[in-house]
């Protein structure tokens, strides 16, 4: 039995057999994971001037076309591999399922929205330091699924999850002081979870 599966591999070709089955699924989502993966080796080759250039943002001259640009592109960056793996693990898990719900267009108009209030606000309060990752995006993916699959109504599981998500990174804004924006988060959380119910509402 073992000789023959082999045969068939061998016959068929195991590579062509199988990528055949593999699918570009998400393209939106698939797409920001592997550009922010090149953000991220881009950035350790060149010993973090990436990130300062294109992938966070901060205060700067707004004769700067950068400037602008950074406000759309920081949640692309990450700072190690670490905050990558933790932004993507969510972002992988929850987005393909709402890109399918949602459309790619509107999930894509989320994530800029996302990437543009909280880019301002962050400029707004804190313009000496910088911004970057995409956990903001990441929360707004985790209200957005509290509110998927309810037709009417605020669902139950939207108001557990808000109050654990949010109330955690206001309990942890107010008494931990780390690199952490728990505004970012706060922000992104919002914003998907007015998307969700402004757009179940049209339906």
């Amino acid at each position: 039995m073992l000789n023959e599966t082999i045969k068939y591999y061998n016959k068929k070709g195991f590579k062509e057999e199988y990528m055949k089955k593999i699918t570009w699924n998400s393209p939106v989502i698939l797409s920001f994971a592997l550009i922010s993966l090149i953000a991220l080796g881009l950035n350790t080759a060149t010993n973090g001037a990436t990130n300062q250039l294109l992938f966070s943002v901060y205060g700067g001259s707004l004769l700067n076309p950068l400037f602008y640009l950074r406000l759309f592109t920081h949640v692309l960056g990450h700072v190690n591999l670490t905050h990558y793996m933790n932004n993507m693990l969510l972002f992988l898990l929850v987005g393909p399922m709402l890109e399918e719900k949602y459309g790619s267009q509107r999930l894509l108009i989320v994530i800029l929205v996302v990437a543009l209030i909280t880019g301002i606000v962050h400029i707004i309060i804190d313009p000496n330091s910088m911004l970057l990752g995409a956990s903001g995006v990441v929360f707004s993916f985790i209200l957005l699924s509290a509110v998927t699959g309810s037709k009417e109504g605020i669902p139950l599981t939207f108001i557990i999850v808000a109050i654990l998500y949010i109330g955690t990174q206001i309990y942890e804004g107010v008494f931990n002081v780390d690199n952490v924006s728990q505004l970012t988060h706060i922000i992104g959380g919002i914003i998907g979870g007015v998307f969700g119910i402004t757009v179940r509402k049209k339906r």
